[in-house]
């Protein structure tokens, strides 16, 4: 688009990274123009659209509720007009900063190393790394206030990926019972009146001690909620219970890992994006280093 009639797709592209990076400075600094460039073109874009897109906040601006629903069609229009710009140049390097929401052994076992090579063979590409359990990331991503997830389930609780959205399987590994080391107990059901400890931030691996217990015909106690896969091991160590961890980890001296026999737990890894984003240069590329690693 022009000026002669329409919206300049640059000064829709200003309000998109606003509402991505939260100032005009950090909007600046990505486009590389100076900040009053930045209020002056967005200044344009309120004449063109007749609504007024920004108001003060503190310090900084925000967007209006205009501005909002303007820069959610203008990612639309951006992504149509790059689509169209791509299909002429499929060479086009990829560049942007990439918001990417993610759970920790995600991010160590897969984000970090394609940070990595991102760093080396695609600079221009830039991730922006925000540590969250899957229903935080999910509400991220329906915001628009991520580009990617990285989330996880479990075989025994799969998750329900809602309408819009589309999930990559990525890589799975299986988990195991961590107990003290010295219980003499060598199954599931020896564990059966023990305190258990289950995810503080997600309900997954609570669903999969529920469902094992009743399969073996009990019920958990369940009295202590970690996020920290190391803090359920120094709880383990302190005897305030058991819990599920990856059989590949690295246990304290204290912790044995017990691999379950009967039933076979799984945690799945997914790659998750709003439906339509994944042509997006930087995205795509970020999604085959990720399904290649």
């Amino acid at each position: 688009m022009t000026d002669n009639g329409g919206m300049d797709t640059r000064r829709l592209r200003l309000l998109v990274e606003l509402s991505r990076l939260g100032s005009m400075r950090a909007v600046a600094d990505e486009m590389h123009v100076t900040t009053s460039t930045v209020s002056q073109q967005l200044g344009v874009l309120a004449r063109e659209a007749g609504a007024t897109l920004i108001e003060p906040d503190g310090r900084r601006v925000r967007l209006t509720p205009a501005g909002q629903r303007l820069a959610r069609h203008a990612v639309t229009i951006l992504a149509a007009v790059e689509a169209a710009r791509l299909d002429l140049d499929p060479d086009a390097e990829p560049a942007g900063a990439l918001r990417v929401a993610g759970f920790a052994t995600a991010v160590r076992r897969s984000l970090l190393p394609v940070a990595a090579t991102l760093a080396a063979t695609h600079p221009r590409v830039r991730l922006l790394i925000h540590e969250h359990e899957p229903a935080e990331a999910f509400e991220l991503l329906a915001t628009d206030a991520m580009d990617l997830a990285l989330t996880y389930d479990y075989n025994l609780a799969p998750a329900a990926f809602a309408p819009g959205l589309d999930a990559v399987p990525l890589w799975e590994t299986p988990w195991g019972l961590a107990v003290p080391r010295d219980d003499p107990a060598t199954d599931f059901a020896g564990f059966a009146d023990h305190d258990w400890i289950v995810n503080s931030r997600n309900t997954a691996d609570e669903d999969v001690v529920r469902t094992m217990a009743s399969l073996a015909g009990c019920t958990p106690r369940i009295v202590h909620r970690a996020d920290s896969l190391d803090l359920v091991q120094d709880m383990i160590v302190a005897g305030l219970g058991v819990g599920l961890l990856p059989l590949r980890t690295a246990t304290l001296p204290g912790v044995r890992l017990i691999e379950l026999t009967g039933v076979d737990v799984r945690l799945r890894c997914y790659a998750v994006t709003r439906h339509g984003r994944a042509a997006w240069p930087p995205l795509a590329l970020v999604l085959r280093l990720l399904a290649g690693g």
